[in-house]
Parts: structure tokens; sequence; C-alpha cells
């Protein structure tokens, strides 16, 4: 086999893998949550917000504290969803001898 064929079986090996970690994320869900869990937002693994939570207790709260807790939680969120998509995509790219891979989010 030469060495071109080589790169070329790798590249659709790597390919497969990748579409196969786009189908995991797409089902991932992260949790981001402020204010010692008075507010938590769920983000699907598109950075969809599925799921916000707001502690009764917190509504008693200004507007603009409500406010900040809530763009922080997803901002926790987020964070959390950069991860673990990070991680998906170095479960395929690391086979490969691609070192620092990341994913553009």
């Amino acid at each position: 086999m030469t060495d071109f064929s080589k790169i070329l079986e790798k590249a659709k090996e790597l390919e497969k893998k990748m579409k196969e970690s786009q189908e995991a994320i797409k089902k991932i869900e992260v949790v981001g949550n402020s204010g010692g869990n008075l507010v938590k937002v769920t983000l699907n693994g598109e950075g969809e917000m599925i799921n916000i939570e707001i502690s009764d207790s917190l509504l008693k709260e200004e507007k603009n504290v409500i406010e900040d807790l809530v763009k922080a939680a997803h901002n926790n969120a987020k964070s959390n969803l950069k991860s673990k998509t990070t991680e998906e995509i170095s479960k395929s790219a690391g086979n490969f001898g691609i070192p620092g891979f990341k994913w553009p989010i």
C-alpha cells in the first residue's frame, strides 16, 4: 500500500469518527448554575437552552440581580458544554495523531 493510500484510508476513518462524534455531541446535555444553585440553565449539545430553573426565593430580588444570575448560569453551562464537546472530539481525533485538536466553539 502506498503512503498516499494509507493517508486516504486514515482520512476516511477520521471522517467516520468525526461524524460519530457530531452525533454524540448532539445528545449531550450540560447544566450551568449560579447563585448557589438559585439559577440552573440546561443546554443541549448544539448550545440551545432547553431548560431554565429559577428558585422561588430569588424572585423576591431586584430584576438586575436575577438577570445577572441567569447570565452567569448560562455562561457556566456554555463553559461546561465546551469542555464536554472538546472531550468528545478528542476521543476521535486523539487516535489520529492530531495533538491539540480543539472543537471550534
